[in-house]
């Protein structure tokens, strides 16, 4: 087990427009939150930051549909996203917004030391024009035939059949996404561009160098430094958003109507978040110093870590640390922090179809969390969680996984071994007896279990993980039908009372390696078991003997419900299927 140290924990921020579907939940906001919880439960300082992401050209149209300004949808949307947040338990230390003034102070500080730099610099560019829609058009609002292998709704930043980096001027027959009018033309426009092609050769070493990485992360981020990594444009047309400084700070004279791009000001916004975190600390007077977390000191110790979807890898593996090491050349003092681990996921997919946001296709956490308990969700989500590939969402498989391993494999157990230890022994932990090989084969089989249990979970490998939770649970199974304290009890009390004693703590160490995916069940078996708050840690040094002979335990209420078949016939009626998919 590595010593503690402080962990920087931040997921991709969630945009705006709208509550999240489960693809999202898996892909960023539920692993960061699993691992948060696994990392305090070790004695590390944790602190997880993420925010809504709410500039952009979406945001304006969601706003625009709703009937309402950009800023008071995004204030309803920030609250509706933190309150599905919460009914998940995502155990954020803080969630921000995107739109805060720290983030639009930092992003022109930046923007100003780039410029300085010598990475920004100012050019006419060629851009989609919509007559119909009567604004320019972003890239990814720019649709048409792909240039390079004829897919016909190829996006105009990158094309999803092929993969290639696209130009929306380049694309054959484009219209507007928005509008769907093929009334567009190409103008010119004045825009700030991020020189990255000049940091290929520092960002490919750094990339390079990063061997806590998962092939996915690093992977994305070589193919494109391969085919050669582009300038970017860090502007906009558009209203809603930060607006643009020059080298000094100063409003940038010829853009007025500009805005920084999204893309550029969303990943700083995990800074301008911890700071409105440390201000809401010291408004409570319990600290709160961002710069330990963002800037590099002497003997430093901090790790950063962060998770996201494939789609976000590029922006984070080349676009932000071109920023981060381009304002470090221009910084006096301690650098910023460049990220230590990418945890990068493939998708969660709709029975092997896109999940969207746009088009309402799946289930969104609002209404997941309506359909089953926030466990339920966490546990099948991370147990198959898209680490090595694509991991297609199915109703059956939902009501697998809470059924055989939650109801049957841990709440059963649980279940049974305290209901019987309050039934023939007044619901205290049992003196009496001697161990004897079974307590000797479960004792070894947990000792070997855990500290690969841990080590998955250092490692981030959520599925590996899971896997060893889960088989750790079966193992009490196991152990309860070798033992067989009931049969015992019709001849041998004592004999009973070792496998009781022994049951009930294995029920102890199971709810506390259970708390950062299940926490609410996780609760209910310590609070059941009157674990107090301070002993629930992952110091697992003597927990075959944990809870004392004489200890008052009951039995929690019923952990899981079974999904009935009925159950999932009615969603699917409701939300699709195959059936649906196929169509």
């Amino acid at each position: 087990m590595s010593s503690p140290h402080p962990i920087l924990i931040t997921s991709a921020l969630p945009y705006i427009n709208g509550v999240k579907h489960l693809g999202n939940l898996a892909g960023s906001m539920l692993p960061a939150d699993v691992y948060a919880r696994a990392m305090r439960l070790l004695g590390h300082d944790v602190l997880y930051i993420c925010a809504t992401d709410e500039h952009g050209t979406p945001a304006e149209l969601a706003a625009a549909e709703a009937g309402m300004e950009v800023a008071d949808y995004c204030d309803a949307m920030h609250d509706a996203q933190a309150e599905a947040g919460a009914a998940f338990d995502l155990s954020y230390d803080w969630f921000g917004r995107s739109s805060g003034a720290a983030t639009a102070r930092i992003t022109q500080e930046f923007s100003a030391a780039l410029e300085r730099a010598g990475l920004i610099e100012a050019r006419t560019s060629r851009q989609v024009y919509s007559n119909a829609d009567g604004r320019y058009l972003p890239d990814r609002y720019v649709e048409g035939t792909c240039p390079n292998c004829g897919f016909e709704s190829a996006r105009g930043d990158q094309c999803d059949s092929c993969g290639k980096l696209l130009d929306p001027v380049d694309l054959i027959d484009p219209y507007s996404a928005v509008s769907g009018s093929k009334d567009v033309e190409i103008r010119e426009t004045e825009h700030l561009y991020l020189k990255q092609s000049e940091m290929s050769g520092r960002l490919r070493e750094w990339v390079e160098a990063q061997t806590d990485w998962p092939a996915l992360a690093s992977s994305i981020a070589l193919k494109w430094l391969d085919e050669g990594l582009r300038d970017r444009s860090i502007t906009r047309d558009l209203d809603w958003g930060i607006p643009v400084v020059d080298a000094h700070g100063n409003p940038r004279p010829g853009f007025e109507g500009k805005v920084y791009y999204v893309w550029f000001d969303a990943p700083i916004a995990y800074i301008g978040a911890t700071q409105d975190w440390a201000a809401h600390q010291k408004e409570k007077g319990t600290g709160g110093d961002w710069e330990h977390w963002w800037k590099v000191g002497d003997g430093d110790t901090t790790k950063y870590v962060q998770f996201m979807g494939k789609d976000n890898v590029a922006f984070h593996t080349l676009s932000f640390p071109t920023t981060i090491m381009g304002v470090n050349s221009e910084t006096d003092g301690a650098p910023w922090r460049l990220v230590d681990t990418l945890k990068a996921f493939n998708w969660v997919t709709w029975y092997g179809g896109k999940f969207s946001t746009s088009s309402r296709r799946g289930v969104f956490m609002d209404q997941a969390i309506d359909l089953a308990p926030s466990d339920a969700w966490r546990w099948h989500l991370m147990a198959n969680a898209p680490e090595s590939s694509d991991a297609a969402f199915t109703w059956e498989e939902f009501q697998a996984s809470v059924n055989s391993d939650l109801a049957n494999v841990l709440g059963n157990f649980v279940n049974r071994i305290t209901k019987y230890a309050g039934s023939k022994f007044d619901g205290r932990v049992p003196d009496g007896g001697v161990s004897g090989g079974h307590e000797t084969w479960i004792i070894d089989e947990i000792s070997r279990r855990l500290p690969v249990m841990i080590d998955h979970f250092n490692t981030r490998e959520f599925r590996k993980a899971l896997g060893e939770m889960r088989a750790i649970w079966a193992a009490g199974n196991e152990y309860l039908t070798r033992a067989a304290p009931w049969t015992h009890y019709k001849t041998d009390v004592d004999q009973a009372a070792v496998g009781v004693r022994m049951g009930l703590n294995l029920a102890a160490l199971y709810g506390i390696i259970s708390q950062p995916v299940i926490p609410r069940a996780a609760a209910s078996i310590l609070d059941a078991l009157g674990i107090p708050e301070n002993r629930r840690s992952w110091d697992f040094d003597g927990w075959a003997n944990a809870l004392p002979v004489g200890h008052t335990i009951s039995a929690p209420d019923v952990l899981f419900s079974k999904i009935e078949d009925a159950q999932v016939a009615e969603w699917t009626e409701r939300f699709g299927g195959e059936a649906a998919q196929a169509s």
